[in-house]
């Protein structure tokens, strides 16, 4: 069962169409690799799917609530790290965990042990105590994905999760991000095409606000008139170079 199911969703400002006519699912426990250049229509269609903008027409549903009609039930369910983590900088890690799982309501018993977990999950344990702002990029990061975790959505829509980060913080948290699969739903909007290869089973490749490309990733090649041994990269540049 899809778990995510879009059908033409648009999305214009003024005479300006920022995605136009999307139609993709992505099922239960899968990862599919968002791509796109700047100003494809990723953010927007991130936003639409999270509730944070209206489209101008089709429909978006989310575990089967329609993103507009149950905005709150689709809201419950959904796991954001939008592309600038939504920190508090003046407060300690563990503060602000537990000030978001307030925020989602998670029951007051279960809250200390719900922080913990997701501190251990995302390796952030041992900064707990420290102020956000004297933290470095990487953690940073980690602290926006146990932000995302708490409360174990089972939809997880990550934007840039690894963008600023070193060779050692990004394949920490590719790692982290490939034991989500199975029981996490995931969109993962990134630049990073290696990371979409080792991580996700599917890709969709908007282009000016359409779709160029929606696919398993081994399938893609050859669909799109490709060798085989083309890489991701050079299947996306074809896609985009228009």
């Amino acid at each position: 069962m899809p778990m995510i199911e879009v059908q033409n969703l648009t999305k214009r400002y003024r005479d300006r169409i920022a995605i136009d006519q999307l139609t993709f699912s992505v099922n239960e426990g899968e990862i599919l690799g968002f791509l796109g250049p700047n100003g494809a229509g990723k953010s927007t269609t991130m936003k639409i799917l999270t509730g944070f903008l209206p489209p101008s027409s089709g429909t978006a549903r989310v575990a089967g609530f329609d993103v507009f009609a149950h905005p709150l039930e689709v809201k419950r369910r959904i796991g954001y790290l939008p592309e600038t983590p939504p920190l508090y900088p003046e407060m300690t890690v563990h503060g602000y965990l537990k000030f978001v799982a307030a925020l989602k309501q998670l029951p007051g018993r279960g809250l200390k042990a719900e922080v913990d977990r997701v501190a251990g999950l995302t390796g952030v344990t041992d900064v707990m105590g420290r102020v956000i702002q004297n933290l470095s990029k990487g953690y940073k990061q980690r602290v926006g994905i146990a932000q995302a975790l708490l409360g174990a959505p089972p939809v997880l829509i990550l934007d840039e999760p690894t963008e600023g980060l070193d060779p050692v913080q990004r394949s920490e948290l590719r790692a982290l991000i490939r034991g989500l699969a199975g029981k996490h739903t995931l969109i993962l909007s990134t630049h990073i095409l290696p990371e979409v290869t080792v991580t996700c089973e599917k890709v969709l490749i908007i282009h000016q606000g359409k779709i160029a490309a929606y696919d398993a990733i081994q399938k893609l090649a050859t669909v799109h008139g490709q060798p085989e041994s083309a890489s991701l990269e050079e299947i996306f540049i074809k896609l985009t170079a228009a």
